[in-house]
């Protein structure tokens, strides 16, 4: 097993490295980046608010319509 995987650290396709489960959000209210982890409560680490937005993925996605 690497030591990468053992760690959790995974690369991910822009070249960023993210540990564990750890997601990053947009705050709705100041808009700056906010990480959050499983089980830690849904707020934003600078204002206290409550509504965060999920950033879109950097890969382009493109869906066939018929």
């Amino acid at each position: 097993m690497s030591s990468q995987a053992q760690y959790g650290v995974q690369k991910s396709m822009t070249g960023v490295k993210k540990t564990g489960s750890q997601m990053s959000y947009l705050c709705a209210a100041c808009a700056k980046p906010t990480e959050i982890k499983p089980k830690e409560p849904i707020r934003c680490h600078d204002c206290g608010h409550r509504i965060l937005y999920k950033k879109r993925t950097p890969r382009m996605v493109q869906f066939e319509a018929r």
